[in-house]
């Protein structure tokens, strides 16, 4: 019998928007400084979302928008606008790398000092991060093109921002979602600050009856009774601009599991032990006031509940990983097959396919290699444990890069567990320097040092994959890409100690303003393991509810443990932001909107909620240069600092109501919930690219 002939047709060729064969304006001044400027800016805003809620948001979208509008004026082209996204986003990636581990050195005590004006501070942080980027930039480049061109890899939120760029005039009636209410979260804040409102409320109540209540341990006359009661607080949800628009953007789903966290940790642990502690902790108390057990409270939580949460995050940064094994194996795969590729594959390639050469990008690892261990024995004091160190980061760090960029294919960068790989790094690193007899501060400082190149560089492999699959669909070429990326994590590595530096100086890091949780849980873990100083049987205590929480298949234990760990009024007000997004989703419904209205509502939803965290960020970043201003002791900032101090004692009212608070909040709930409804459009019209957060 004769063999059927084979009619299956060829694989198509793809095709990008902008021909292979075109030549177009691409990599120009205009559009590197553009994105320089939001590379700053987005990284600086995430920086402050980062370190006050735990959670970075993506700015690949606004970043999209924001380059089309401003470049639309200059009549640019499309693959400007490429350029300027690029270079604009991976500040953000920069500023989730940084505020997971920087932190940490000033928790473990290794850096003394976080100010603007610490240079020698400034120096080591900054090196850390600059050759953290450099290497993610570098490592994704080794197997960006398998990965790029790879099918079975969606790439969310790539194809989204594609879609966006190609749309083309969108983008100037869009912005006006962004750009007007980047106005209006910042002016909530600066209100806030100066007292038109109380942004916070705590409540108190009892727990038990001081002095009466007791817990009989037995069911006979003469049992065992301990005397109970006290009383405890639980803090309103904060008017805050930032954390409304992170809950709406996430949704009330994942809102509502963080959420359960701070429920978790303020109406079951705490109370508990100031219900079976009260008689014992009253002792410690200068008077029997609300205020001195809020106090307490906040004290319990502290150094009892966020252990707790230690050993949570932990196991759910573990389960984390261990439920995308396979996208890990399979990234790893890709990374080792694109390695194995000749010099004659990539010869003779057409404009869409040049990429840097591989030979510099392998010189500039090696590079970055040797300044790494200069960096590690500077840190350390140790010679052979930071060598070591170096070696594991670089072998660790490309794993990883590899593993952040396949999972950014595969669920986007908003959702990359990039706390869970440095936290993987930071245990091993650990370990190693136990098995080497190395302890206390320097052995802490190296294994911090590893955690934050490899935390920063897996984060910048994520974002930049993402970029060079935006290029692939639009027809960018590579290596003006690469180009323009090294140049943005450069400045953005230059200035992202700044940002970091202000908001220590004027909150201070693990303050209920800047909780901080992932860095408190890297030194935790590296003071534990290295240093011998943490509470093992707290963090026990997280680790089996952690596993049962895996048990009772709850879908995220990592985000409540993060809600446990941090402060109360954080997690009530994304929770908040979460149930605005969920009826404004049922207002769609009930108005029968079609798929198409439904895209327009969610994006222009999530581009108010993006404005309302970037003012409420760029004028909190302003507010608290102000502060650190007023706390200068310069001599030649006398006069400036006079000024800050002034405008920083400014009040509206003497004694700010938090009703007041809740009226600007319920604003606010109008303005997410109304705006976004408007722009639902004619049902006739095509359904638009959606934004993918």
């Amino acid at each position: 019998m004769s063999t059927p002939p084979n009619t299956a047709e060829p694989p198509k060729k793809h095709q990008p928007f902008v021909p292979e064969t075109m030549e177009m304006k691409e990599f120009t001044l205009r559009a590197v400084l553009l994105g320089l400027v939001m590379t700053v800016v987005l990284g600086a805003a995430n920086a402050y979302l980062g370190l006050r809620a735990g959670i970075t948001i993506a700015a690949t979208y606004p970043a999209a928008v924001i380059g089309m509008a401003v470049l639309r004026l200059w009549k640019g082209t499309v693959l400007e606008e490429n350029i300027a996204r690029t270079s604009g986003t991976i500040g953000e990636g920069i500023a989730a790398g940084a505020i997971f581990t920087i932190p940490a050195f000033v928790f473990a005590g290794a850096w003394p000092s976080f100010g603007v004006t610490d240079w020698g501070t400034y120096w080591k942080a900054t090196s850390l991060i600059m050759v953290g980027s450099i290497l993610g930039v570098l490592f994704i480049s080794l197997v960006r093109r398998g990965m790029v061109e790879d099918p079975e890899l969606p790439f969310p939120e790539s194809v989204a921002a594609g879609e966006i760029h190609k749309a083309g005039r969108r983008g100037a009636q869009a912005a006006k979602y962004l750009f007007w209410n980047i106005g209006v979260g910042g002016i909530v804040y600066l209100l806030g600050r100066l007292g038109l409102f109380a942004a916070d409320q705590d409540i108190h109540f009892q727990v038990g009856n001081l002095g009466h209540s007791q817990v009989r341990l037995g069911t006979t006359t003469d049992s065992k009774i301990l005397a109970a009661g006290g009383a405890s607080t639980f803090a309103a949800p904060s008017v805050s601009p930032a954390y409304l628009g992170v809950g709406y953007i996430i949704g009330l789903r994942l809102a509502s599991i963080q959420f359960a966290g701070g429920v978790l940790a303020w109406g079951l642990i705490v109370p508990l032990v100031i219900f079976l502690m009260g008689p014992n902790l009253k002792q410690y108390l200068p008077s029997d006031t609300p205020d001195d057990w809020a106090g307490l409270a906040i004290a319990i939580w502290r150094f009892i509940v966020r252990p707790i949460a230690v050993g949570g995050m932990l196991v759910g940064a573990a389960y984390t990983l261990i439920k995308m094994y396979k996208s890990l194996a399979l990234g790893l795969g890709r990374a080792f097959a694109d390695l194995r590729q000749s010099a004659a594959d990539q010869a003779k390639l057409a404009r869409t396919e040049r990429y840097m050469s591989s030979k510099i990008v392998f010189s500039l690892i090696a590079l970055m290699f040797v300044l790494m261990c200069f960096l590690y024995i500077h840190i350390s004091g140790l010679r052979f444990p930071a060598i070591v160190a170096a070696l594991v980061m670089l072998i660790v760090g490309f794993f990883f890069a590899t593993i952040s960029g396949s999972l950014c294919g595969f669920i986007g960068s908003s959702n990359n567990p990039v706390s869970g790989l440095t936290l993987s790094t930071l245990l091993i690193a650990a370990l190693l320097m136990v098995f080497l007899g190395v302890s206390g501060p320097h052995g802490v400082a190296v294994v911090l040092g590893v955690a934050a190149v490899v935390c920063v560089s897996s984060s910048v492999a994520g974002e930049l994959l993402q970029d060079f699959k935006v290029g692939y669909i639009l027809g960018g070429t590579p290596a003006k890409i690469q180009t323009a990326e090294l140049i943005a994590v450069v400045v953005a590595s230059l200035v992202m100690y700044f940002p970091l530096a202000l908001l220590n100086t004027a909150f201070g890091f693990g303050s209920r303003q800047l909780a901080a949780p992932q860095a408190g849980l890297m030194a935790a873990l590296a003071q534990g393991i290295v240093g011998g100083n943490m509470p093992w049987p707290l963090v026990g205590v997280g680790i089996f509810f952690g596993v049962a929480m895996i048990m009772m298949q709850v879908r995220s234990p990592m985000l409540v443990a993060v809600g446990m760990y941090l402060p109360f009024e954080t997690t009530f007000a994304i929770f908040i932001g979460g149930l605005f997004r969920s009826f404004g989703d049922w207002v769609a419904n009930r108005r029968g909107f079609n798929h198409a209205q439904k895209a327009r509502v969610e994006n222009a939803g999530v581009l108010t909620a993006s404005g309302l965290i970037a003012g409420e960020s760029v004028f909190g970043l302003l507010w608290a240069a102000v502060v650190a201003l007023s706390l200068s002791q310069q001599a030649w900032l006398h006069s400036a600092a006079g000024w800050a101090k002034r405008v920083t004692s400014a009040t509206i009212f003497t004694h700010p109501l938090y009703t007041v608070g809740v009226v600007i909040m319920a604003l606010l709930a109008a303005l997410m919930v109304g705006l976004p409804l408007t722009a639902a459009g004619d049902p006739s019209e095509p359904a638009p690219p959606t934004a993918m957060m």
